[in-house]
């Protein structure tokens, strides 16, 4: 299980994601992140463990953007990392994603992405998703 959740609105994005996930912390602990999008550049932030720790990690007066998805996360592929966080990025780090649920076939396309020059940064199975798009 993991808990998504995500904001478009008037206001900063990001103390709304941390206290979304707040309220879904129970779905996932072994790490947690948030993405905000601000004139067409993203600021992630991921730490591994629980809400807390990303909490702690954030600057919110530096991330004034109105938009964002945000994950806490329940390992199924890779390790608990921060590395294996999410949000996860494709190459070109223009597409964010959050999933919740597996890839069955993710290895494959992995390794199809891979033989097109595609370099990966997690273990996830997410992450092969923002590189197929």
């Amino acid at each position: 299980m993991c808990g998504i959740v995500g904001y478009i609105g008037k206001q900063a994005s990001a103390p709304i994601l941390v206290q979304g996930l707040k309220r879904l912390e129970y779905r996932g602990y072994d790490s947690a992140g948030i993405v905000v999008l601000d004139n067409g550049d993203f600021s992630r932030v991921r730490r591994q463990g629980n809400l807390a720790n990303l909490h702690e990690a954030i600057d919110f007066s530096a991330l004034p953007a109105t938009m964002g998805i945000g994950h806490t996360r329940w390992a199924t592929h890779g390790a608990p990392s921060e590395a294996n966080a999410h949000p996860h990025f494709d190459c070109a780090e223009k597409i964010a994603i959050v999933h919740n649920g597996i890839i069955e076939n993710y290895a494959t396309l992995k390794q199809f992405l891979e033989g097109k020059g595609h370099t990966f940064k997690s273990d996830t199975d997410t992450e092969v998703l923002a590189h197929l798009i």
